[in-house]
């Protein structure tokens, strides 16, 4: 079984970088610098992708039977993925947004 702690801590990890590149790309769309939008927001999916993929995992192994522990730092990574996730989508619409605009 694996580290539960390292686990919850790598789902973190990636969701706020998943975020912050997300943030990154939408200073960039507001200065114009396309490329690096685009290149920031690849990286942030990629981000994202890595911590859906442990979510993943976490689930698979609780099986719906509460086999993973709740605890307040696996409750705080839940919250951590599904904020980054939210403010990616709504980033991506105001860079959309910031596209049209110029």
């Amino acid at each position: 079984m694996m580290d539960l702690e390292m686990t919850v801590m790598e789902l973190i990890i990636n969701a706020g970088e998943s975020k912050s590149l997300a943030m990154q790309a939408l200073m960039s769309a507001k200065k114009g610098e396309w490329a690096e939008v685009d290149s920031l927001l690849a990286e942030s999916t990629e981000a994202s992708k890595r911590a859906h993929k442990v979510q993943t995992e976490l689930i698979g192994l609780d099986e719906g039977e509460g086999k993973v522990p709740v605890n307040l730092i696996m409750v705080h990574a839940q919250d951590h993925i599904m904020t980054a996730m939210l403010a990616r989508e709504l980033i991506e619409e105001i860079i959309d947004i910031h596209r049209k605009l110029k």
